[in-house]
């Protein structure tokens, strides 16, 4: 229960940080927008930004924006040995914040009622997935190779389309990527799920696997929800 409360929780987090990174970054009123060098008042995804906006969507301070969740991976990679149970809950908490000013620039891409609309749809599935996974008495196992080759095909796959921009490619990458990450979802619930049966954890430990479980399952919800909203959503007006 303490994974999916951490996870639920890491969940609201990057929701609340995402609506409000977008409300400081956009505005309805031109007079308050960014103007470029010829006095134009910039616009992405149908919105006015402000030059708060500008500088996080329209300067290389996006990359930063857009890699930092990449940085606290690896950082709980190769420190979440060497973490206490509190520090490892703050890392996490705060890698959820930092994601959700990242996935800010969802709702400037697509509308507010689809991207609420597949949040729901992403959150019955994986709730169906993850219960699936704990219940079955087949062993999953078998399963993680695969589904980790599908991760880095999955990988490879979208930056060769970063050149090619081909909308056909994107499509097949957006359904292969829902079906990797709910298999994941049910793969990760059973194993998480062993680890706490077949542990043998003192309090600190314990924390800390809550909170590992919190981060793996938060990811293949992320996922789920980005390829289903590339399926599903609604692009904004200038998409």
């Amino acid at each position: 229960l303490g994974v999916y409360n951490n996870m639920s929780l890491g969940l609201a987090i990057s929701a609340m940080v995402a609506l409000g990174v977008n409300m400081f970054a956009v505005t309805a009123n031109v007079a308050d927008a960014y103007r470029n060098a010829a006095g134009q008042a910039v616009r992405m995804g149908g919105q006015f930004l402000t030059p708060f906006g500008h500088a996080l969507y329209g300067t290389p301070l996006m990359w930063v924006v857009a890699l930092a969740p990449l940085a606290f991976i690896f950082f709980f990679s190769f420190r979440m040995d060497r973490m206490s149970a509190a520090s490892a809950r703050t890392t996490f908490f705060a890698f959820a914040a930092v994601m959700g000013a990242s996935l800010s620039t969802l709702l400037l891409r697509y509308t507010g009622g689809s991207v609420v609309q597949v949040f729901f749809i992403t959150a019955a599935s994986f709730g169906a997935l993850s219960l699936w996974g704990y219940t079955t008495s087949r062993s999953l196992s078998g399963m993680g190779s695969f589904l980790i080759m599908g991760v880095i095909g999955l990988l490879i796959a979208s930056i060769v389309n970063l050149f090619l921009a081909s909308s056909a490619l994107q499509f097949a990458i957006s359904c292969i990527g829902v079906l990797i990450f709910a298999g994941l979802t049910a793969y990760d619930t059973q194993k998480i799920k062993e680890m706490y049966v077949y542990g043998d954890y003192d309090t600190e430990a314990a924390g800390k696997a809550s909170i590992f479980g919190a981060l793996t399952l938060y990811l293949d919800f992320i996922n789920m929800f980005q390829f289903l909203l590339q399926l599903f959503g609604m692009r904004s007006s200038n998409e």
